[in-house]
């Protein structure tokens, strides 16, 4: 599996594959696309997971206010972030994040889940505190790189989750 770059990354965007860029000139790298802050929630209840989702119950959250200078002071601890752009994969690809070295330099990282082919929507990924002196994010920081792969043969079924939102 190869990761798509350069001028074929260019055509699938120029399709929409990423949509509500702040800057694309800035975002799109040689090997992807950097995902921006939108906003950052904290976890307050516990979350539960099973088998077939039938007894899932996602944690709930609540949204930590930037500041008047469009910053947020992050303890250590665990995050749900919200990005700015919306994505909408094709059954042709699937897609994988990658942090931004500079999170990862200020003692920080971001987990994610694969980006299904059939999926459209604006992602939601855990940001991870693990800076003991915690971390400011600025609105709009560019925080993952997320990389596109085609896939070995076209996806009989497109993704069809809970989390598809195709009303961006």
């Amino acid at each position: 599996m190869a990761i798509i770059a350069g001028k074929e990354l260019g055509e699938i965007l120029e399709r929409g594959v990423v949509r509500e860029m702040i800057d694309p000139e800035v975002q799109v790298q040689i090997c992807g696309v950097d995902l921006s802050l939108r906003s950052v929630e904290r976890f307050v209840t516990a979350g539960a997971v099973d088998y077939d989702n039938k007894e899932r119950q996602v944690s709930e959250t609540e949204e930590v206010p930037f500041d008047e200078a469009g910053w947020v002071c992050l303890e250590a601890g665990c995050y749900l972030v919200t990005f700015n752009e919306a994505v909408s994969i094709p059954k042709t690809i699937t897609a994988l994040a990658r942090p931004r070295s500079s999170l990862l330099r200020s003692g920080a990282t971001v987990e994610t889940a694969l980006w299904d082919p059939g999926y459209r929507g604006r992602s939601q990924s855990l940001l991870v505190v693990h800076n003991p002196f915690g971390l400011m994010l600025k609105r709009n920081a560019r925080l993952i790189q997320l990389a596109f792969y085609r896939l070995s043969a076209i996806a009989e079924k497109g993704y069809g989750g809970a989390y598809q939102n195709e009303n961006l």
